[in-house]
């Protein structure tokens, strides 16, 4: 069928996230694109304070780094430095200097952005990378801030300087080739190495495609910032509202009263956030909850949502979104789509069936629980444990600067997520655990998730986590960690006495911590901290006849 076919600029262009901001200035050029407190930008003017700093910036193939929360600048950066031709790699905004300044060295950014707030920290990393390497190879720093004065306070050339001075005319420079590189993005933290994972045009211009579609956002929609734009390119949705030619409500910081308040200002039609910003909505004191407007559609991942979380949002009047993904598959792959049917079920019922992670999202080929080690698929059966691994064009290009691991994390053509899931007859994926933090007590496996689920549901309960604690008799016993909600009381023995009602004994928490939990960024819990503090307190048993 070659005969008297071509590929040519009529039938073929490189797919790129670019295009999206294009025709969102052409469609929808009078409406409010971005808004932050008392700024506001129209899409017209977006594109064009995106043209000329991608103008002033003009660095095909660099690294252009940025440390920032959710304000306008690191909005407009997901368009600039593709449009310049470099790349995006956006900073967790609570990592220390420290860690900020092995991922400047890792990544080799030659700009990097600092907003105001986070100075010292910029500042700080700069100073221990300048230890360790030469003077011109340290990135040149430029500030953001509101209203430009980060210039003449910090004495360099601010993000407002640049929009101003450069020309407004300027090529875009799209991708050669849609592979090339658009972002790099450091893994959340929730491991002990962050790794640099690289997407590309096509993956980026794909999964926002699937996102938007598996999210329900419709044209011109008011999103709300609470996810933050560092991690996993906020899902997406900096493509994926330009895409609809929606609102973006930028927020630099936010409650549970600032939420509630941003919608009822703006009409916000959709949001995101992890089952920590769920939990945080689910338990906001009465004064500083607003009535809805509308429905709000939340799109929520992370980490599993407890089921009790989900009720009570959805009693609010939210509409959730159960997505799962990982850093290395653009964030979104799959989305527990809802059948209409499960409205008539029970409240409870309803909770666990949308707990659940569902089926792959339509940019990816396929999704699979497999045994890791014979590469055979699970049955059906929901309740045999294996791997989840993803294939497909929303799949990461690699970790930059470690083939090693690219290829290790790809063996068998698939993608290994180190995520311990089931299938159920109906298909859908369950998680059960990371493969690190199953428990294994006397032989038995123990999903931490589940133990979670039930702590969750005790009325004191605020947030909730368990790892492994040593055991010379066991191997390992369940440790809870858990948080309770302001004025609420529980003791360690009422905890574990409610979960032995309603768990396999063996499966119950031996040891309850009433404490603060770690947390990323992004709303994981950080258990590998949890984890070094249970293997702190050493072994529960001391003697090979006690019993528990």
């Amino acid at each position: 069928m070659d005969a008297g076919t071509v590929r040519c600029a009529a039938n073929h262009a490189p797919l790129t996230p670019i295009s999206f901001i294009q025709r969102a200035a052409a469609v929808y050029g009078d409406r409010a694109a971005v808004v932050c407190g008392e700024r506001r930008y129209t899409w017209r003017e977006a594109r064009g304070r995106c043209v000329r700093l991608a103008a002033a910036l003009a660095a095909r193939g660099d690294v252009v780094a940025v440390l920032s929360p959710n304000v306008p600048a690191m909005y407009e950066l997901h368009f600039a430095v593709p449009m310049a031709g470099a790349v995006l790699c956006t900073f967790n905004a609570r990592h220390d200097a420290a860690m900020i300044s092995t991922l400047l060295s890792h990544s080799g950014a030659k700009v990097f952005f600092v907003e105001s707030h986070l100075l010292d920290v910029g500042r700080a990393a700069l100073r221990r990378l300048a230890g360790s390497t030469s003077a011109a190879s340290l990135p040149v720093l430029l500030t953001i801030s509101d209203d430009g004065a980060g210039a003449r306070d910090s004495g360099c050339v601010d993000y407002e300087d640049l929009v101003r001075d450069a020309p407004s005319e300027f090529d875009i420079r799209w991708p050669v080739d849609e592979m090339d590189p658009i972002t790099l993005n450091y893994t959340s933290g929730t491991t002990s190495r962050p790794k640099g994972v690289v997407y590309n045009h096509r993956g980026a211009y794909l999964n926002t495609i699937a996102t938007v579609l598996a999210y329900d956002i419709t044209a011109m929609p008011t999103y709300l910032w609470t996810v933050p734009m560092f991690h996993c390119n906020g899902w997406n949705l900096p493509w994926g509202v330009a895409m609809q030619g929606g609102t973006n409500i930028c927020l630099r910081h936010f409650t549970a009263k600032v939420i509630f308040d941003s919608i009822a200002r703006h009409g916000v039609t959709h949001m995101g956030g992890a089952p920590t910003v769920l939990n945080m909505i689910a338990n906001a004191p009465a004064a500083d909850r607003r009535a809805l407007p509308g429905p709000v559609r939340v799109m929520t991942g992370g980490a599993a949502p407890p089921p009790r979380v989900l009720l009570a949002v959805e009693e609010l009047g939210f509409v959730l979104y159960h997505i799962y993904g990982l850093t290395e598959t653009y964030g979104p792959a799959t989305v527990c789509t809802w059948m209409p049917e499960w409205d008539a079920l029970p409240a409870e019922e309803r909770a666990r069936l949308k707990a659940r992670q569902g089926f792959h999202h339509i940019a990816v080929q396929d999704v699979a629980v497999k045994n890791s080690a014979t590469m055979e698929n699970v049955p059906y059966d929901g309740q045999t444990v294996g791997e989840v691994m993803f294939r497909g064009n929303t799949v990461m290009s690699g970790y930059y600067k470690d083939i090693g691991a690219t290829k290790e994390s790809m063996a068998g053509g698939w993608l290994h997520s180190g995520d311990l899931a089931v299938r159920h007859p109906d298909g859908y994926i369950q998680l059960k655990d990371r493969a690190k933090d199953i428990i294994i007590s006397g032989g038995e496996n123990i999903s931490s998730i589940e133990v979670e689920s039930v702590i969750f549901s005790h009325p004191a309960v605020l947030e909730a986590a368990v790892v492994a604690r040593p055991d010379d008799y066991w191997g390992e016993t369940p440790c809870a960690f858990v948080k309770l909600k302001d004025g609420a009381n529980a003791t360690e023995g009422e905890i574990i006495s409610f979960c032995r009602e309603r768990l396999p004994h063996y499966m119950a928490p031996k040891t309850v911590v009433f404490d603060d939990l770690p947390k990323t960024s992004t709303g994981k819990t950080q258990k590998f901290v949890l984890r070094e503090k249970a293997r702190a307190m050493g072994s529960l048993t001391k003697s090979a006849n006690s019993k528990l």
